[in-house]
């Protein structure tokens, strides 16, 4: 896998809007893999970034109770990976993991798989939106400072 090294050509950072509609979390999904290649991020990273940003995606779009909202998502490069980013402008739950499905068996254990697939990841509430996110680590990244010491 090669470095996400910084190129010209290559922005460290990369978003996009989708309205709040099941029928564009395909568009949400195709659009990560866009950037993705663009940045040289390929295979088995590459499948789990979207789908986590898929996943939150999906959330965002089922539980925000904000009429006609936009969901917006965001990929940059942070330190030794990642970063994938999901927001919508309704503050007023965050999203929390199920440890089993609902009575009649309609999914919830979505952010379990987000939890198994990236390093890390949570939510919080900003002024006017909320953003769930997720962090991958990146074979061969090297730091902000251009400092290698990020393979682990």
């Amino acid at each position: 896998m090669p470095a996400l090294s910084p190129r010209p050509s290559h922005p460290r950072r990369d978003s996009f809007r989708i309205p709040k509609r099941r029928r564009h979390v395909p568009e949400a999904r195709a659009e990560v893999r866009r950037i993705l290649k663009d940045w040289a991020v390929g295979g088995e990273l590459a499948d789990d970034i979207a789908t986590v940003a898929t996943e939150l995606v999906s959330n965002a779009v089922r539980h925000c109770q904000v009429p006609l909202a936009e969901i917006e998502v965001t990929l940059s490069i942070r330190g030794c990976g990642l970063l994938v980013e999901v927001a919508d402008p309704d503050r007023g739950r965050l999203p929390a993991p199920r440890t089993e499905h609902g009575p009649e068996g309609d999914g919830g254990l979505g952010l379990v798989l987000v939890a198994a697939l990236a390093e890390r990841w949570g939510c919080e509430a900003r002024p006017f939106t909320k953003s769930a996110w997720a962090y991958f680590l990146v074979p061969g990244e090297s730091g902000e400072s251009g400092e290698s010491g990020c393979d682990q």
